[in-house]
């Protein structure tokens, strides 16, 4: 074989690797926003049955945090100044992206209606498209921005947003400071050169967040109020144990493991993108679990996100050469 031919056949291999590698990367954003967008339906149930947010929250991230725990540790194992090594990176993760974003959202809905707030919050995927810009020259062409402005107005619509909302500072100020933990959990969590394995991250971020939780509950910055009657969970009564388990298993453990290994393998601005549809499957499952049947605005404004998405992933294929490394060498893929 000749060295043309080598050099052109190993572009083609380095050129499908890189395909599998997005398209599992894809795969795996898609079912931490799944995932994530849970979180509604079980936190709903256990917020009527007379919980606060913050003790829904706090037991969200800590049961997460425990359920994790073994695998972590296996993980970790003849590995631990692995740990120590990213300890910063992962207590930034923990207080900001974990611990902080939420209890900067749960600030804002005190003073904003949900929707405004949400809305704002996800402001967090221009962030990462400037962050992008500003730390890594990645200077983003017309197709990222009109997919910008796409996914940002379709979330709009999928909030049904009527206009009639009354904004009140204070409120848009937390709500922004939620935005930035949003956009530095997409940031932190894609950097494929991080050796710490996706589920150690996630563990060791969940029990700094969860300690951060309890520790503003215990100080009365957050209210932690829990009932452990039965609850009403779509139409039926059952246990309190039932939305703790879903919010810690699916809200948690495998959204921010979903969520960690996707974003390394597609880089932060991609990964934030399709982050997007957690609202869209929000939407889905409160429809078909509290019946609350999505309004025609809404599918217009899924349609608008997913075209959104669609345009930014067709300008990450353009050019391939700039995306960021591969977590792992070519040869490992299979691995």
């Amino acid at each position: 074989m000749s060295v043309v031919d080598f050099d052109s056949y190993r572009m083609e291999g380095v050129s499908v690797a890189r395909a599998s590698l997005a398209g599992s990367g894809v795969a795996l954003v898609l079912l931490s926003a799944a995932t994530f967008g849970t979180s509604g339906i079980f936190a709903t149930s256990l917020i009527d049955s007379g919980w606060s947010a913050g003790a829904a929250v706090a037991a969200r991230v800590c049961g997460g945090a425990l359920l994790l725990t073994i695998p972590a540790l296996w993980q970790l194992r003849r590995r631990w100044s692995t740990l120590r090594g990213s300890l910063r990176l992962v207590t930034v993760y923990g207080v900001i992206a974990v611990a902080g974003c939420q209890l900067c959202f749960f600030n804002a809905v005190e003073h904003l209606s949900i929707g405004v707030a949400l809305l704002i919050e996800y402001l967090c995927v221009l962030m990462v498209v400037g962050w992008m810009w500003l730390r890594h020259h990645h200077r983003p062409r017309p197709m990222t921005i009109v997919g910008s402005a796409l996914s940002v107005g379709g979330l709009g619509f999928v909030l049904d947003l009527t206009g009639r909302q009354h904004i009140d500072p204070v409120g848009v100020l937390w709500a922004l400071a939620g935005a930035v933990g949003c956009a530095v959990y997409y940031v932190l969590s894609a950097r494929s050169e991080e050796p710490l394995p996706a589920i150690a991250m996630s563990w060791a971020a969940m029990v700094i967040g969860g300690l951060v939780l309890v520790i503003f509950g215990a100080a009365g910055a957050v209210p932690m109020t829990a009932s452990f009657h039965q609850v009403s969970f779509a139409s039926h009564q059952t246990s309190w144990l039932v939305p703790i388990v879903g919010l810690a298993l699916l809200a948690s453990a495998l959204a921010y493991v979903f969520g960690v290994s996707g974003a390394r393998r597609l880089g932060p601005k991609l990964s934030s993108f399709l982050g997007l549809t957690e609202v869209l499957f929000a939407v889905v499952f409160a429809w078909l679990v509290l019946g609350q049947l999505p309004a025609g605005i809404q599918l217009v404004g899924g349609a608008l996100i997913v075209t959104g998405v669609t345009l930014v992933r067709i300008d990450e294929l353009k050019e391939p050469d700039e995306a960021e490394p591969l977590e792992t060498p070519l040869p490992a893929l299979a691995a």
